[in-house]
């Protein structure tokens, strides 16, 4: 099988390509290199694929890219692609938010639609839900996003479904819920946590450390993502969690155990544009997908501190 992997130099791209190169596939994978964090730490994540014979990368912005030639023959394309980061979507940024995260999903269905792809799977996020009182939460639960992020990630989710029921084209949507693991992106709270018990610098936290997330490893989201090009139901939506509800206190304390240093915590203003809970409802990708979180967070933060203790 073919497939395409946008955004493959990211966080969860990289891995997602790597898991279908193990499995025989041949992988196109697409990534623009936007600056929000630097190049060279994306350049790394592709080390591993850029060693097999049957990945070809491609860079550039979907935006700009001749797309139709590059999708040509592919049973999936994977779109992972986006501008990344809750709190830096507000003012002139927001114009980036827009371009990644709405103008190139639609550029991008165009020419899965032109194509004839066989199915498209789209990361979405929890964001899209915004402050929703009732816990965990559903995929019909009601969507009004807090940050201007969650607004592009909701109206690239809204446009995945419009292509599908208009058009015919097989897409599936998945909510993923704070992924973490190694290689996660520097500015996300287990990699600047980890990195300053490493370092023995102060731990910031927004906040007053009592809201809590649902905290998902990254190969179940990988394992949740390429499940659902097998057997997502088209037109369905997703959610993608760890299964545990944990406040950033008590990931603190966690971490304080599992590296055996002397954390120190200063807090900060709350910022606009974080949610205050999440926790995912995910019966519904555990009936259609198979879908089950294997890695529990106390592992899981386990094995991202061994990588942040070989980073620079």
């Amino acid at each position: 099988m073919k497939a395409v992997v946008t955004g493959v130099a990211g966080f969860i791209g990289s891995h997602l390509a790597e898991r279908l190169l193990a499995e025989g596939h041949e992988v196109v994978g697409v990534d623009a290199f936007v600056d929000y964090y630097p190049r060279a730490i994306k350049e790394d994540n592709l080390r591993t694929a850029r060693g097999q014979a049957r990945f070809r990368f491609v860079e550039g912005a979907l935006q700009d890219l001749p797309l139709d030639g590059l999708l040509e023959g592919a049973g999936v394309v994977f779109h992972l692609a986006a501008q990344a980061g809750v709190r830096a979507s507000w003012g002139r940024d927001f114009a980036a938010y827009t371009s990644h995260n709405v103008l190139a999903t639609q550029r991008l269905l165009e020419a899965a639609l032109t194509a004839g792809v066989g199915r498209v799977v789209y990361a979405s996020s929890s964001s899209v839900y915004g402050d929703v009182r009732a816990l965990p939460l559903r995929e019909d639960s009601p969507c009004r996003p807090v940050s201007p992020y969650g607004v592009t990630k909701l109206a690239a989710e809204h446009l995945v479904h419009l292509y599908g029921r208009n058009h015919g084209l097989p897409v599936v949507s998945l909510r993923y819920f704070t992924a973490y693991g190694p290689r996660q992106r520097p500015d996300m709270a287990f990699h600047r946590f980890l990195k300053a018990a490493r370092d023995g610098a102060a731990l910031r936290i927004f906040g007053d450390g009592e809201q809590t997330r649902d905290f998902t490893y990254v190969a179940d989201v990988v394992e949740a993502t390429r499940a659902a090009a097998d057997s997502g139901r088209p037109g369905c939506v997703y959610n993608v969690g760890g299964g545990e509800r944990v406040s950033v206190n008590d990931v603190v304390r966690r971490i304080r155990q599992i590296t055996g240093r002397p954390v120190e915590v200063v807090r900060e203003e709350a910022q606009k544009g974080d949610m205050r809970d999440t926790f995912a409802d995910t019966t519904a990708a555990q009936r259609d997908l198979g879908f089950r979180s294997t890695v529990g967070l106390d592992d899981g933060l386990a094995l991202e501190w061994e990588w942040v203790r070989g980073l620079a």
